[in-house]
């Protein structure tokens, strides 16, 4: 370990990340090789958006390119003899992306691969966004690892169907925007170290004369020059990237408290305000978007979706976990249901033969046709397939006042609980696919968590006996663990999951 931790100290970072890059490539690519591509709506909406439309034309049942079997639609209404469109519910920034390959290669773009390519970059932006965040190489690189491969990211980069890939593209823009805010961040604080040395670090420039008069008899120039002065450029950015990736998954946006806590400005109004002007771009534009492609500020295909969709498909796996249709497809009540899939739900124990025919015939074992465990299409618990996330709970405990901390926790708990407000958690995925939405930010705390155990010890059972009021045990409470054993073993076991995972879902073509 002392070897690698001095490579990593001495090595380029932008070799590092290089390497992170070329990693998840092989790895991404190695772990589904024939990417069937079933669903590919972004695909059709790139060339749809080519010829000047905004609905895709659909369902196209003939022909070497066909989607008739596309779920997630809102037919539009067409006369008969005349082609027929729908209209998707999803932001469009994916289809932009895809646009010039489209142009290319037409309704063969091979959006999959997009995905996996777009993936393995996101795993470079993350070790760039951890090397933000702590001075210890080791703790960024393993906080990285985690990511790549201990977390749904993985999953949804090598699926790359319709869903996860918009999960990829918002992943991507979402990690530039927190990288953003934290590079303003360090800029605040460096002028601030500056001005206390007695150096003024703003070299501003000497006033001119003839704009100064002018300043003083237009109200206009000098409430704008005052507006100016409360926004940082930085930050601004930060927020315009951030938005962008709400053109992607719209949940993301409710992770706007992070850019209050952390970033440039000096204060949280100017934090708060720089993040906030830039990010209200891309917001309009999505809202310009619904308004000139259905007429309507908020999509209505969302709400079409679910009248037609609820109780339709098996979302949940008892029928009590549906709630009530009279709930409407956001309410706080579907809360309690969806918690159970997101933080409990198991996987499936000697799963039926509905699921693997083979077993109708065959006897269970290990590694035949029919496996003791495999993975809940319903979804996993996110503190099985990613128990590396505990690690949140020490650096919570340890740091809560850091602005950081509280950022990101914030950012992790308000789009948490506007995704369990959902009536559909997802349908046919490994692991809880939603967490990708807030996983930039939860890597922040990992990452955090992982520099904070790394140099410590921890008497578990002696803590344990404590908290229960339990008395003395001379054996037990000899009993430690190193914070660098931990972390390895937590983030090993995501690894390991994550890859059993994977193994399935593209075993079972999910």
């Amino acid at each position: 370990m002392g070897r690698l931790r001095t490579a990593l100290e001495r090595a380029d970072p932008a070799y590092i990340g290089l390497f992170f890059v070329t990693l998840a490539i092989g790895i991404y690519v190695f772990s589904n090789p024939h990417r069937i591509g079933w669903y590919n709506h972004f695909v059709w909406q790139a060339d749809a958006f080519l010829h000047g439309r905004f609905g895709i034309a659909w369902p196209v049942v003939d022909g070497p390119f066909v989607n008739g079997f596309f779920q997630d639609i809102m037919p539009l209404p067409s006369a008969p003899g005349t082609p027929s469109y729908g209209l998707l519910p999803f932001p469009p920034l994916p289809a932009v992306l895809l646009m010039p390959f489209v142009a290319v290669f037409g309704l063969a773009t091979d959006a999959q691969l997009f995905g996996v390519v777009l993936g393995a970059i996101n795993v470079g932006l993350a070790w760039r966004l951890t090397t933000r965040l702590t001075e210890q190489r080791s703790a960024a690189f393993l906080a990285t690892l985690f990511f790549a491969f201990g977390t749904v990211h993985w999953y949804a980069a090598i699926i790359s169907t319709t869903w996860f890939l918009a999960h990829v593209v918002a992943i991507t823009f979402l990690l530039l925007g927190i990288t953003l805010a934290l590079d303003a961040e360090r800029r605040e604080q460096i002028r601030r170290a500056l001005r206390l040395g007695g150096v003024d670090g703003s070299h501003k420039a000497s006033p001119n004369p003839l704009a100064a008069t002018f300043e003083q008899k237009s109200l206009f120039v000098a409430w704008a020059r005052r507006l100016a002065g409360q926004v940082d450029g930085l930050q601004f950015m930060a927020g315009f990237v951030f938005g962008l990736a709400a053109l992607s998954r719209l949940t993301i946006i409710f992770g706007a408290p992070f850019f209050v806590f952390v970033g440039g400005g000096g204060s949280y109004f100017k934090r708060a305000f720089s993040a906030g002007l830039g990010a209200v771009i891309p917001v309009a534009v999505i809202g310009l978007y619904n308004i000139v492609s259905s007429g309507h500020l908020f999509s209505p295909v969302y709400e079409w979706l679910f009248q037609q969709q609820f109780h339709a498909l098996p979302y949940a796996p008892y029928e009590d976990f549906y709630g009530e249709r009279s709930w409407g497809a956001e309410n706080p009540l579907f809360i309690p249901l969806n918690s159970v899939i997101a933080f409990v739900w198991p996987p499936d124990i000697l799963p039926s033969a509905d699921l693997f025919p083979a077993c109708k015939d065959t006897a269970r074992t290990m590694l035949g046709a029919c496996p003791i465990v495999a993975p809940s299409k319903f979804g996993m618990s996110i503190l099985l397939t990613s128990p590396a996330y505990l690690l949140i709970a020490l650096i919570a405990g340890a740091a809560w006042r850091k602005r950081v901390v509280l950022g990101a926790l914030a950012a992790v708990a308000a789009i948490a609980l506007v995704n369990l407000a959902h009536f559909s958690q997802g349908w046919v995925q490994f692991g809880y696919r939603f967490s990708n939405d807030f996983a930039p930010f939860a890597l922040v705390l990992v990452t955090l968590a992982i520099a904070w155990v790394w140099p410590r010890r921890f008497h578990l059972f002696e803590r344990l006996r404590r908290w229960l009021g339990l008395p003395v045990s001379p054996i037990l409470d000899r009993f430690s663990i190193s914070g660098r054993t931990l972390a390895l073993s937590l983030v090993a076991i995501s690894i390991l999951v994550n890859a059993w995972g994977v193994y399935w879902g593209v075993t079972l073509g999910w």
